[in-house]
């Protein structure tokens, strides 16, 4: 295993030391990473946060525009209660804060917890369960929560920005969610800094189909195929759970490792999908967005968009990870 980490038992917190040094309008305070000029009075405030290994999201959403706080927990491992107390407390201005939760049991369970000791404070939350590959994982009860998180912290975080209330905020939230799909493909497993070796056994010519992004098993196991078949596979399974149509909002993601010249490869077969279903890719992001460490892969996620979130997603963002507009 080759890695640029001084410990693994450190490399949570030495990133994040990095994150705040790179970046003077976010702070880091007791593993949360907050906006520097939170609390902002009168704004509803945004908090999420989930398992490290999957940078940008959530500390590099920190910022105008997208999330107030993020509470990094370890490697694939939720945060503590205690972090998303912190986090929500101090990232209120007394307008509320919605809490943007990745459908996995333990996000769930902890946000839920903070939640419940946050008096004073008015919460609300969102679960994003966007994923059509399996219905039930390893880690989950239903869908699990990938893709779609960023159209939520962005399109949410946007509203919050024009001073809309909580309601509209998390109703806008859901929304989102419920417009969103994703379905994505690994090459290689993972490894993590703390078990030295790679998380899941995949053959050279294989690959896993509909994987989650802490490694866990998808629909299928197949041999390795082109682009152009691999990613038909992924928009077939979003198309038939949410039939394209309109203008859309396309993501191709990258899971840590993947060229970006391959993701755009990728992009260009599922642009073409699209158009096929009369449909249109009126907005795009291709990169590496919502990671599992150093995975080979890709994931798609589409959102049918309308004119009010169209507008949303074009508002003006100042995040690590996201910018654009100012």
């Amino acid at each position: 295993m080759k890695k640029l980490i001084n410990t693994a038992e450190s490399v949570v917190e030495d990133a994040l030391n990095g994150l705040a040094a790179a970046h003077p309008s976010l702070r880091v305070r007791d593993r949360v990473v907050y906006r520097a000029d939170a609390p902002r009075p009168g704004k509803v405030a945004l908090v999420s946060g989930g398992g490290s290994g999957h940078e940008p999201l959530h500390a590099g959403f920190v910022g105008h525009g997208m999330l107030d706080a993020a509470c990094p927990g370890d490697v694939f491992t939720s945060p503590v209660p205690d972090q998303i107390l912190d986090a929500t407390r101090a990232v209120d201005g007394g307008a509320g804060v919605l809490h943007v939760v990745k459908n996995y049991t333990g996000d769930v369970l902890n946000f839920e917890m903070a939640a419940e000791l946050c008096a004073g404070v008015e919460v609300a939350k969102v679960i994003v369960d966007d994923d059509v590959a399996v219905q039930d994982s390893l880690y989950t009860a239903g869908r699990r929560g990938t893709g779609a998180t960023v159209f939520v912290e962005k399109i949410a975080g946007a509203l919050a920005e024009e001073g809309a209330p909580l309601a509209e905020v998390a109703r806008v939230a859901a929304e989102v969610d419920g417009r969103s799909r994703s379905f994505g493909i690994a090459l290689t497993s993972c490894t993590s800094p703390a078990a030295g070796k790679p998380t899941f056994d995949l053959p050279g010519d294989e690959v896993e189909l509909g994987i989650g992004i802490h490694g866990e098993p998808g629909r299928a196991r197949v041999p390795l195929v082109s682009a152009r078949e691999l990613a038909a596979i992924a928009m077939e399974a979003i198309h038939g759970d949410l039939p394209l149509r309109g203008d859309l909002l396309v993501m191709v993601n990258g899971m840590g490792s993947t060229p970006l010249m391959e993701l755009y490869v990728v992009f260009a077969e599922a642009e073409s999908f699209v158009r096929g279903k009369g449909a249109r890719v009126t907005r795009s992001l291709v990169g590496n967005y919502v990671t599992s460490l150093d995975m080979q892969g890709f994931s798609v996620t589409v959102c049918r968009l309308d004119d009010d979130l169209t507008r949303l997603w074009d508002a003006p963002v100042e995040t690590p990870g996201l910018r654009w507009g100012r």
